[in-house]
């Protein structure tokens, strides 16, 4: 009889000569060439097969922890939905997780092979937008860190966020080909696949036992397949599992259609299905969008569900058990039908009554809210909705009957609560409000910052805090250590691991050992050297993708995030413009030289913050383009922000610019990013800034601007921006000189809609805040001056950082919302 046995060493080994012969292996008998004649695409994919062997163990051992048999009791696994995940390339993290970074790159030198320009080959996944697609990933490291059983449901995206050019000063999208060469860290389940049905019609009916039950007849279904990419944590021992979903049709190819010669009708369902998961975000813009964004999400929260739902029925465990078995987070509202069809799922198919189908969906759903902004609150339109999920829309309408008569029962009479917390909006056509669905649905709700927490209980869903006030509570955002310092940023984490040794990489409370180091004079000088060198590196970087020369002994000055008005990347540019001012009217002043650093993305329909983004480019060609200037201000708009150009801007930043109106960011994540890496703050009294100032000490935060509650004042006293302007002389420079068509002139007029919008409303607060960040700047100047204290306070800032690491937050979501061992 054959003897079974494991996977062979050439799979699993771990040293160098082990990583050679496997990667060689995999060149060989997966990609089809040798060493020689192997292009650059060949190589990577050869490394990363021998990366991804090295994490099957655990990942399969994680797998049977939520697919296997029931044996005892039944470990509870965590299911985060969420629309976007945004992972990052692979390689270089998987490395560092497993251990195997030094190994690969002696294996890889003996092959006549860089490694560093392997990890550089590899096409970043984008699959999604910005925060919440990167924190959603920080979540799943973070979860397979400590060991909890967890799967990240989302959309296989075959075109994710697009690729950023800028052309004469505007943002140009180009299609992200990001599967063009293949992904080899995926794994294809398709006998795994689920139905979903769309449109049709519904058929009430009574069954066998006279109960009155309802049908759904779709007018068609799709397939959804999921593809698998095992989530290594740190140490190796664990990993999490992010099932991402592609659409096909249940039959790809009419073969009747064909042979009557009608070649395109013979593909018209493969090509109408596969359309639902083509794209991150269609433009929702016009009613087509609208209809494919309400399609992939019913599409990824119906395949999610049922999976679930296999999963624990294959554990021999009954529906009640449900809640036991899955704690199911949905990562803002797009996941939201998650209530609705959960719902039908328990009542229509598993023959649930009401009552016993909404325990267990409340028992094992719960909300992340990430916005405080009532018109980013997802709603979708009654006709619209009818007409793609008809059962869909009965439920949720027996669910807002049944809510609403609880609300009465408990305040009679007062039809105005009633009509606020109602899930259908009933003014100015009908709509379906989601974030009252999905708080609605869920045994917890949480903000994701303190702050946001209190304003979401103040604001956005004050009334059903007054109604469900046991539901609300707040999880402040983390980010992973493992891909924002330990990866990115070698250099210092090198200096750190040599000063307090490595555990800070696996609990990031251990920083707190650096602050003794602030005092040391040499270490201060080290630090200095490793962020020089950074800065240096990224000036390079610069300079190949955009031609302009920075000084990396200047002060670099650096926003970079989603480019959107309240996050007021236009205040910065107007306070550049103002020193430009300054400096053409008196070449003497005395101002530190800077290099002011941005790099974001605007949501391809969002004209106003293209037009943000025209404005910084404008001003950097002037102030570049100026002998006058001669370097001591210098502005670059880097192309394209995603993960890997993150990691590469991060660690060279000396301020970081977190400067949003306050009461707008939930909380923010690239704070957090910069701090760890070293970078001083300035910022607003917003979102998670203000729990980042408490952590690392008032003295080592730049803080400027009005408080949420007095952009709140302002506003009801009735804001007058044009008093703003005039009463700062510096802001009411900058904007004559735009207004004059100065920054402009080739077309005088290309930045009134954006004046006019500051003048006449300025939503964002932008002129009421610009001498109070006019002035915090200078405060920044002065402290750059003074290396040794700017380096104290640099270090003892990232020594106090530790509260924000993503392995503390799951750490909360696992003890108050998840009841989880972590």
């Amino acid at each position: 009889m054959t003897r079974i046995v494991g996977p062979s060493r050439v799979r699993t080994g771990r040293t160098a000569e082990a990583i050679a012969r496997a990667f060689l292996d995999n060149l060989h008998f997966v990609r089809g060439c040798k060493l020689g004649d192997a292009a650059p695409n060949d190589l990577y994919m050869a490394l990363a097969y021998t990366v991804r062997d090295r994490m099957l163990a655990a990942w399969i051992k994680g797998l049977r922890g939520v697919e296997g048999p029931a044996r005892g009791r039944i470990r509870k696994t965590v299911a985060y939905m969420s629309a976007e995940f945004l992972p990052g390339p692979h390689l270089a993290n998987g490395l560092l997780c497993l251990g195997l970074t030094e190994p690969a790159r002696r294996a890889m030198s003996g092959l006549g092979l860089d490694l560093d320009a392997l990890i550089e080959q590899e096409e970043e996944p984008g699959l999604g937008n910005g925060g919440l697609g990167r924190l959603a990933s920080c979540y799943l490291d973070s979860l397979a860190t400590l060991g909890v059983n967890a799967i990240g449901y989302g959309i296989r995206y075959e075109f994710g966020i697009f690729d950023q050019e800028i052309r004469e000063g505007w943002q140009a999208e180009i299609a992200d080909t990001w599967l063009r060469h293949g992904n080899p860290w995926e794994i294809a389940k398709t006998e795994l696949c689920q139905e979903v049905g769309l449109g049709g019609r519904t058929e009430p009916f009574r069954d066998v036992g006279g109960r009155y039950r309802v049908r759904w007849v779709p007018s068609t279904t799709v397939k959804g397949i999921p593809y698998d990419t095992p989530i290594i944590g740190y140490g190796g021992a664990a990993c999490a599992t992010m099932r991402l979903w592609k659409a096909e049709a249940p039959v790809g190819f009419d073969l009747r259609d064909f042979n009557a010669g009608d070649y395109y009708a013979a593909v018209e369902e493969k090509t109408r299905s596969e359309t639902i998961t083509k794209i991150l975000y269609p433009n929702d813009e016009i009613e087509a969008g609208k209809q494919l964004r309400l399609l992939q999400q019913h599409f990824f929260v119906s395949c999610s569900l049922k999976d679930m739902l296999r999963l624990h029925l294959s554990r021999q465990a009954g529906l009640e058990g449900f809640p036991d078995h899955f704690a199911v987070q949905m990562n803002d509202t797009h996941p939201s039908l998650a209530v609705a069809e959960l719902m039908r799922l328990l009542v229509d198919e598993h023959d649930l009554n009401w009552d016993r189908a909404w325990a267990i969906t409340t028992g094992a759903l719960a909300y992340t809210n990430h916005t405080l902004m009532p018109e980013a609150l997802e709603t979708w339109g009654y006709g619209l909705f009818e007409s793609l999920l008809p059962r869909h829309l009965e439920i949720i309408l027996e669910i807002n009957r049944r809510f609403l008569a609880e609300v009465r029962a408990r305040r009679p009479g007062d039809e105005a609560l009633a009509a606020r917390l109602s899930i259908v909006d009933e003014a100015g056509g009908r709509s379906l409000r989601m974030a009252h669905l999905a708080t609605v649905g869920s045994h917890a709700v949480n903000g994701v910052a303190r702050m946001h927490g209190e304003l979401l209980k103040s604001t956005v869903l004050r009334d059903f805090q007054e109604v469900s006030p046991e539901k609300f509570g707040y999880v402040t955002n983390g980010v992973t250590p493992r891909r924002w310092l330990a990866l990115c940023n070698p250099g210092l984490a090198a200096l750190v691991s040599r000063a307090i040794g490595p555990g800070w990489v696996g609990n990031l409370e251990e920083l707190r050992r650096l602050e003794p180091f602030a005092d040391d004079g040499a270490f201060r000088d080290e630090w200095r050297r490793v962020k020089l060198a950074n800065k240096e590196g990224l000036a390079r970087r610069i300079r190949e993708v955009t031609g302009v020369a920075a000084d990396p002994g200047s002060l670099f000055d650096v926003q970079v995030k989603r480019v959107h008005e309240y996050k007021r990347q236009h205040l910065n540019a107007l306070h550049i413009l103002a020193l430009y001012l300054r400096l053409k009217r008196d070449p003497a002043a005395d101002l530190t030289p800077r290099t002011f650093v941005f790099s974001g993305k605007a949501a391809p329909s969002y004209a106003t913050a293209k037009l943000i983004i025209k404005f910084i480019t404008s001003t950097a060609d002037l102030i570049n383009g100026d002998p006058d200037i001669d370097g001591r201000l210098k502005v670059v708009f880097v192309p394209d922000f995603n993960v890997k150009n993150a990691q590469r801007i991060y660690p060279a930043a000396d301020l970081s610019e977190q400067i949003s109106t306050a009461g707008k960011e939930a909380s923010g994540t690239g704070n957090m990013k910069f701090a760890i890496n070293g970078a001083l703050t300035i910022g607003t009294p917003d979102g998670a800034n203000v729990e980042i100032r408490e952590e690392i000490g008032p003295e080592n935060f730049f803080l400027f601007g009005l408080t949420a509650d007095e952009v709140r004042e302002a506003k009801a006293r009735g804001y007058d921006p044009s008093a703003a302007l005039e009463a700062d002389p510096r802001l009411r420079r900058a904007v004559e000189f735009i207004r004059d068509g100065y920054l402009s002139p080739q077309d005088p007029g290309l930045f009134k809609p954006l004046l006019d919008g500051l003048m006449q409303r300025d939503e964002y607060m932008v002129f009421a805040d610009f001498g109070s960040y006019a002035d915090c700047q200078e405060r920044v100047d002065e402290a750059f001056r003074d290396p040794d204290r700017w380096a104290r306070m640099s270090i003892l800032s990232v020594a106090r950082m530790g509260k924000f690491s993503s392995d503390r937050a799951i750490g909360d979501y696992c003890c108050d919302i998840w009841k989880v061992r972590a």
